[in-house]
């Protein structure tokens, strides 16, 4: 089994995913897009899986970032051929824009970690499989995403309504990151620092790595089910 990996930048790579991948026995085609002379197949020919992640640009950004039109293009592919696709914060959007749904800023920026509450659909779907009907997330985003036409949303939140759909029953977008590690949190907390203070004040960066040690170690059940949920769900036993 092999999947095609869509990094955005260096510093937001597929984390935990990626150690779960590796271990259920995938080949991964990893394509990071801020790197020298970094390109992106064609076509999802030899491929079993696409996963979109995350990154600091918008997903109407084609202009600056004309790769992003080969991204729509594989994720309509996908749709079209019911490749099993995942999509994570900007992965996600790109999935709801090439769909056909609007993307645009949220009302409000949300960083840290989040509750989000799955629908009855949700609870339902393959992806979410065990989990309770509310866990917290984290976030790093300020937009958000539509529905697109025939699109069922899974989970929503306070702040920001739609927080994940399945498009076809083999499309999965996701607002959140259920792939960060505390090192990564870290590591955008200094990378995006004038971000993070602008959102939360200069003592955010002490409270959000109180934050995500506490929740880390809570929810350690909670993020290993969803995980295994996600290998099936990208070896399309749904």
């Amino acid at each position: 089994m092999r999947a095609l990996i869509v990094q955005h930048v260096a510093c937001e790579g597929p984390g935990l995913l990626a150690d779960a991948l590796f271990q259920d026995g995938w080949e991964l085609d990893l394509r990071c897009m801020d790197a020298p002379g970094a390109i992106l197949p064609e076509k999802l020919e030899g491929y079993n899986a696409l996963v979109i992640l995350g990154g600091p640009m918008g997903a109407y950004e084609e202009e600056a970032y004309p790769y992003l039109y080969r991204v729509q293009q594989l994720i309509r592919e996908a749709a079209g051929k019911r490749v099993p696709t995942v999509g994570i914060c900007l992965g996600g959007q790109l999935i709801a824009r090439a769909l056909g749904a609007e993307v645009k800023p949220n009302p409000v920026k949300e960083i840290g970690w989040y509750p989000v509450r799955l629908t009855a659909a949700g609870r339902q779907a393959a992806l979410f499989a065990g989990l309770p009907p509310e866990f917290p997330v984290f976030q790093w985003h300020g937009d958000t995403f539509a529905l697109p036409e025939g699109a069922v949303l899974l989970a929503e939140g306070e702040t920001c309504a739609n927080q994940a759909f399945v498009y076809g029953g083999c499309v999965w977008a996701l607002q959140f990151h259920l792939e960060v590690t505390p090192e990564m949190v870290a590591n955008w907390a200094a990378i995006y620092a004038d971000e993070l203070a602008a959102f939360a004040g200069p003592e955010a960066p002490a409270v959000l790595a109180r934050e995500t040690a506490r929740i880390w170690e809570e929810n350690r059940p909670q993020r290993e089910l969803f995980l295994a949920n996600l290998c099936r769900v990208l070896r399309g036993a749904v």
